[in-house]
């Protein structure tokens, strides 16, 4: 029977595979029939298929195949190889057939089959046949593509030596490994792509490996890159799928939840799986620095609410520049705080900043790649950027809603303001006036001084009443704000201000007639109307000075005293008032800058937007 009269044979099972499976049975098939008609086989038959088929020892041991019936019998083993490596769904147990098939159709005593990694630097599996556990365990670590290995690598061509030790490049053999002479080395390609190589050494009988070797040995190569390129493949698919499971999963709770904290957790704890990293962060500016805000991994006791330092961290510094980087060696970069990096038990970094819309609102950092070496890849960096664009997502939209909702309860202090004023002044000052009113007739039929004087206490608590229902109203809205405007209403503050505390007080007004929007005459008569309060509590001043000056496309209030000041850096994070300012010229589309110092006074600067 002849290899083509084999694969013919073969057609059921053939037909069982594949179709892509089965194309390249028969590819291989047709190279084997080729190779039978350039040695003068085809046609011939072999010796007969019911004898026992000697196996990789017979070979091993035996003189030097030359009889054609034995070589058309090692093709037959070939393709009949070659179809069973088709069904095998393994990588690992289909390689392992690779290699004890090569020894058997070659007559090595000795086989292996390495796998180039992804790098296209080193193996990342190695696979032998004649090496038994035993001598595995006393050699120690499996290759790592140096030397002889390591040539075939670089240069993807077969290679044949008569000694393996007359090469200049070796580089030996470690302790315990078995003695090694002959040499045959086939790389493994597929499309100009190299995969890794197949190695066969001590032919039987202390011959050197001959072209039909090579030949054959190519074959079994060919196969093995397509298993190899198929699983990769697999692999690929796998990694793809479960990242867009999970990135879907990240997209589901971006619209169903509304707390911050779960959806960082999430978009760590995803990260985490897909990059295979030790550790996962996601840091959060907070006041001047950055706040873990989530944090996934093995070693994540303490992460969370860590502060990092804007300027003297690495993760400050990604968030102010707004560009990812990827560190293979944190010791080695300036940037990074080592104290941080001993703390945490750290090596290399992957670091993303949080973008929404050109504005940095965060970082994401991903802490030593689990595996061999800690060095995270330019495809886990993308995927990092991936996962960060949904945490700046997230991230942004509650602060959104934060502020919406902030904003609604201020709108609606401010509505509950105007009506508390509406009825002070309408119903209970009109009442008050009433009474006073109604007081004259008594006091004109008032017969005693003792009722005189009586009437006078009350006509006295009645007027100071009415007074302080005023100032009240006036206080919680004045209605000059609303009718006039901003500069009236800062004028009726000031006027109040300067008679209540004595201080000399000046404004100054450069606003014009033109009225601003509600919210920014209302945002700047809240700051300094607090900013008033806070001079009189703490800061004994004698002179304070106000100015409205309109500022591009913004309105500025300044307000400034000569009193003792204050250290801005030791303010207390929970400081209602600054931190009420603030709230409100952010709410506003605004920024707040306060500038103190001990002994030197205190100016409050609020901007808003004019339109």
């Amino acid at each position: 029977m002849t290899a083509g009269a084999s694969v013919a044979a073969a057609a059921p099972a053939l037909d069982a595979l594949p179709s892509d499976v089965a194309c390249d049975v028969v590819e291989a098939a047709r190279r084997a029939a080729a190779l039978l008609r350039r040695l003068g086989l085809a046609g011939r038959q072999p010796r007969n298929p019911r004898s026992p088929r000697r196996g990789p020892r017979a070979f091993r041991e035996d003189a030097p195949v030359s009889s054609q019936a034995d070589q058309v019998s090692r093709l037959r083993v070939l393709v009949d190889a070659g179809i069973a490596l088709s069904s095998e769904l393994s990588l690992d147990a289909l390689l392992q057939r690779i290699v004890e098939t090569a020894a058997e159709i070659t007559g090595a005593r000795y086989a292996a089959l390495g796998v180039i990694d992804r790098t296209g630097q080193a193996l990342e599996r190695f696979l032998t046949s004649g090496v038994d556990s035993e001598t595995h365990a006393a050699i120690g670590d499996l290759p790592h593509g140096r030397g002889i290995l390591g040539v075939l690598i670089r240069d993807a061509r077969p290679l044949r030596l008569h000694d393996i030790a007359d090469d200049p490049r070796s580089v030996g053999f470690p302790h315990n490994h078995p003695p090694m002479k002959s040499f045959l080395g086939v790389p493994i390609v597929l499309r100009g792509v190299a995969y890794g190589n197949l190695y066969l050494t001590e032919k039987a009988g202390g011959e050197d490996f001959s072209d039909e070797d090579s030949e054959l040995a190519q074959l079994l190569a060919a196969q093995a890159a397509v298993a190899i390129e198929n699983a990769r493949l697999y692999e690929n698919s796998t990694r793809w799928l479960r990242q867009f499971e999970s990135l879907n999963e990240v997209g589901n709770a971006l619209a169903s939840e509304l707390e911050l904290e779960p959806l960082l957790g999430l978009v760590a704890r995803r990260l985490q799986e897909l990059v295979d990293a030790k550790l996962v962060l996601i840091a959060l500016p907070e006041g001047d620095g950055l706040r873990v805000a989530a944090a996934e991994g093995g070693s994540t006791y303490g992460a969370t609410g860590m502060e990092l330092t804007l300027h003297g961290s690495k993760a400050g510094r990604v968030l102010e520049r707004g560009r990812s980087e990827r560190i293979d060696s944190l010791l080695d970069d300036p940037e990074v705080d080592q104290q941080a990096t001993r703390r945490l038990g750290v090596h290399s970094a992957l670091y993303v900043p949080l973008l929404v819309r050109g504005r940095s609102i965060g970082v994401v950092i991903a802490h030593d790649k689990q595996g061999p070496t800690p060095v995270f890849s330019e495809d886990d960096l993308r995927l990092a950027e991936s996962f960060g664009f949904r945490a700046a997502i997230a991230v942004d939209l509650s602060e959104r809603v934060g502020r919406d909702s902030v904003r609604r309860v201020v709108e609606a202090q401010e509505l509950e303001r105007a009506r508390l004023a509406r009825e002070l002044h309408d119903e209970t000052g009109q009442a008050l006036a009433s009474i006073l009113l109604g007081l004259k007739p008594l006091e004109q039929t008032a017969e005693s001084d003792d009722a005189r004087a009586s009437l006078e206490s009350v006509r006295e608590l009645v007027i100071s009443t009415l007074q302080n229902v005023r100032r009240l109203a006036v206080e919680l809205r004045p209605s000059a704000l609303d009718d006039f405007g901003l500069v009236p209403a800062v004028e009726r503050l000031t006027d109040t201000f300067r008679e209540q505390s004595g201080l000399q007080v000046d404004l100054e007004s450069q606003l014009g007639e033109v009225r601003l929007p509600s919210e920014a005459e209302t945002t700047l008569y809240r700051v300094i109307q607090e900013a008033l309060t806070n001079i009189v509590k703490h800061s004994r001043a004698t002179r304070v000075s106000i100015l409205l000056q309109r500022k591009n496309d913004g309105v500025v209030a300044v307000v400034e005293d000569d009193g003792t000041g204050f250290d801005p850096g030791g303010t207390r994070a929970d400081a209602i008032g600054l931190a009420g300012m603030s709230e409100r010229v952010s709410l506003a589309g605004g920024r707040l800058q306060v500038e103190s110092s001990p002994g030197g006074g205190t100016t409050v600067v609020a901007e808003v937007p004019s339109s």
